[in-house]
């Protein structure tokens, strides 16, 4: 049996909430093509980026829209339609977490996230309230999986990568993780995470 650690740290998007912006962006796209198109053309996920960074939301996608005149209108949709890229929960990995807290298990949350797109899925997702301790990459500055955000949480919260148990769903950022010692869980699903954290001594 692995080691009991002394802390659950969850990534959010696609492990708490469904994460998908090529989903919604097919849709405003009118087919797949189209989509694919854009998002070869124009960085959206580098956009996201300097967001989770810490740069302002709007004026970011904005700025970024007027530089791709032909893709203007769709690329604002970014700002408009938002929360319906960033749905919907995932309601198991939500039993999970509330389950541990129950238990009286430290819960972190460690995630890519800008200041003002947190604060729209704060008003949605209650469970975001629900953390011990959060960690937001944009009040940090640096996003996964840049070694110093996990070198951060480690000297705010006192423990050392072996008495953190972290889940993601990115592998880059696993192995970031690792590469600090952290215990680890890749996500696909929460029945496979349960099943590690079952291992490491939480009866869930």
């Amino acid at each position: 049996m692995a080691r009991r650690p002394e802390a659950i740290v969850f990534d959010i998007g696609n492990v708490l909430i469904e994460w998908n912006p090529e989903r919604v962006f097919d849709e405003i796209m009118g087919s797949r093509a189209a989509r694919e198109e854009l998002f070869a053309t124009v960085d959206l996920h580098g956009m996201n980026d300097r967001i989770d960074r810490g740069a302002p939301f709007r004026e970011t996608v904005h700025a970024e829209a007027a530089r791709h005149p032909r893709f203007r209108a769709q690329i604002e949709q970014w700002h408009t339609r938002w929360l319906d890229m960033a749905s919907p929960a995932i309601e198991g990995s939500w039993r999970i977490l509330r389950t541990l807290r129950s238990q009286g298990v430290p819960v972190f949350a460690l995630s890519n996230f800008g200041i003002q797109t947190f604060a729209l899925a704060e008003g949605v997702y209650p469970i975001l309230n629900e953390f011990d301790r959060r960690y937001l990459s944009g009040q940090m500055k640096v996003i996964k999986p840049d070694p110093r955000i996990y070198e951060m949480v480690e000297q705010d919260c006192g423990l050392s990568g072996a008495q953190l148990f972290f889940t993601d769903d990115r592998a880059d950022n696993i192995a970031a993780a690792d590469a600090r010692g952290w215990q680890t869980h890749r996500f696909t699903n929460p029945e496979a995470l349960a099943g590690a954290l079952r291992a490491r001594g939480f009866p869930l």
